[in-house]
């Protein structure tokens, strides 16, 4: 079994509730203010804040509850995936929620065959490739998950580059819905695979990185944590 380092979707629930909840605090200080202006100022004028508070109170409560269940539904995705990942031999290192360079990476793995960014998405439709563009039940995602993907690998090979580690790192889109009809494919440079292919296509004898330059490895990247 893998050694887990971090928790994955910590990140993406803290981040969903923060950016869900944050005008609710806004509504209740409103609030809070309508009532005293109504108590030391202006019964109309306090009654129009009161009301237009109550409905800024109502309007959080729904969009922020939508906004938060859209990153708890991330979160999942990442614990799927890094239970898989955690089957892996033991040679091999899960880092969940790695950050480099300030940006938060769902995973990133270390091992024999070399090290590997994962981002993690719980898509519910379809997803096909056209052109060397990722769709979503055919259509164009609003982000590129490529150019996410390659970002953050970018970023973790720029985190290990400083911390004194020279080498490539693979960047991985994966699905943690297991809905990409090619389950493993390489796009743009990049791998993109259904979560339930992950540990067969790690399961290789390739070795790029000897056992004494992986232990340094994951001890620059324990200290990066």
């Amino acid at each position: 079994m893998a050694k887990t380092h971090g928790v994955a979707g910590e990140w993406a629930r803290v981040k969903g509730t923060v950016a869900g909840l944050w005008p609710l605090f806004f509504g209740i200080f409103a609030l809070g203010f309508s009532a005293a202006v109504i108590l030391f100022a202006s019964l109309t004028v306090g009654a129009a804040a009161l009301a237009v508070s109550i409905a800024w109170i109502g309007w959080s409560v729904y969009k922020g509850a939508r906004h938060v269940e859209r990153y708890f539904k991330g979160a999942r995705g990442e614990e799927r995936v890094a239970g898989i990942l955690q089957s892996l031999p033991d040679e091999y290192h899960i880092f969940n929620d790695f950050v480099a360079c300030g940006v938060h990476v769902d995973h990133v793995v270390a091992g024999p065959a070399g090290v590997y960014a994962i981002e993690t998405k719980y898509w519910r439709g379809v997803v096909t490739i056209e052109d060397g563009h990722i769709l979503l039940d055919g259509q164009l995602p609003s982000r590129s998950p490529l150019a996410q993907v390659h970002k953050e690998a970018a970023l973790v090979k720029a985190a290990l580059d400083n911390a004194g580690w020279k080498g490539p790192v693979t960047p991985v889109l994966a699905f943690a819905s297991d809905t990409f009809t090619a389950h493993v494919a390489e796009v743009q440079g990049a791998v993109v695979i259904n979560s339930c292919d992950l540990k067969k296509s790690f399961e290789t004898d390739r070795v790029v990185i000897t056992p004494e330059e992986l232990d340094r490895l994951v001890t620059l990247m324990e200290s990066n944590s």
